[in-house]
């Protein structure tokens, strides 16, 4: 849970619930695997890689904003700024491979027309 508060609720947790959105449907892919599901798989997977890079853009601006108003600042304060700014990319590129994973595994499963 501390990784959801690190890397900012408003883009961890939109991320967190497209997650689950995925997961569901590589599910509901293996049981009917439309074109449809695919469609929305890869949708929602490139969504998730964007919308984690706006968290970390909007995160950088801030961070350059609170620099440029504060002066003199510790690298250790920037280092750990560009930690934490750092989490919510890596959680929408982890979220990214997995609905690729699933759209990979949905079209090797799909049965030739």
């Amino acid at each position: 849970m501390t990784l959801l508060q690190d890397g900012g609720y408003p883009f961890m947790i939109p991320i967190l619930i497209l997650l689950f959105v995925l997961v569901f449907l590589i599910i509901k892919g293996l049981k009917n695997n439309s074109e449809k599901n695919l469609k929305l798989l890869k949708a929602i997977s490139l969504f998730v890689l964007v919308y984690g890079f706006l968290g970390f853009t909007m995160g950088l601006i801030e961070a350059l904003d609170a620099i440029a108003r504060i002066g003199d600042i510790a690298p250790q304060i920037i280092a750990g700024g560009f930690k934490l700014g750092i989490l919510p990319p890596t959680f929408g590129m982890f979220v990214f491979l997995v609905g690729r994973a699933g759209i990979i595994l949905l079209v090797g499963l799909k049965k030739e027309s």
